[in-house]
């Protein structure tokens, strides 16, 4: 498993079990995927995890990317939300893992997956988001909706979710 650095301020939020520390979250993998549905990035934090193959975390992409689709789709008109301002599927919750989504204005999905009741995801994914911005899109070498391989996003991220 890994944990956060929380050494950047955090917004209140409430703990799932009194024995777990406030400063510590787990992280268990993070998965991008481009507007087209594309795996570009993947990593795991946690050894620990079954290993996934490339071919199957393809598939995850893609499969996730039409669910979300559709899910975006399935707003009851009677709600009268513009459909500019609906969003698919943001949490899918599990005994095991909890899988939380945060698409940007661009399409990208960053798929940040863990403990079930792990506090502030949305700090987590936010920072993780800020990094991708930092250091991926302002990288001249890096091609849009092409896999991800910038060695300073990813020193920046195991900087922010270090392994135990």
């Amino acid at each position: 498993m890994a944990e956060v650095n929380t050494s950047l301020p955090r917004p209140g939020g409430s703990l799932a079990s009194s024995d777990k520390k406030l400063d510590t979250m787990v992280v268990y993998s993070l998965i991008i995927i481009n507007k087209a549905g594309g795996l570009v990035f993947n990593r795991d934090f946690n050894p620990a995890l079954n290993k996934v193959s490339v071919n199957d975390l393809l598939v995850l992409a893609g499969t996730f990317h039409g669910v979300h689709a559709i899910t975006k789709s399935l707003t009851p008109p009677s709600l009268a939300i513009p459909s500019k301002d609906r969003t698919g599927i943001e949490v899918l919750e599990s005994s095991q893992f909890r899988l939380t989504c945060f698409q940007t204005f661009t399409g990208t999905k960053f798929l940040l997956f863990t403990e079930p009741h792990q506090p502030n995801v949305d700090t987590i994914i936010q920072k993780v988001y800020e990094l991708y911005a930092d250091y991926v899109m302002k990288n001249p070498f890096y091609q849009l909706e092409m896999p991800i391989r910038c060695e300073a996003f990813e020193r920046g991220l195991m900087s922010y979710i270090r392994a135990k």
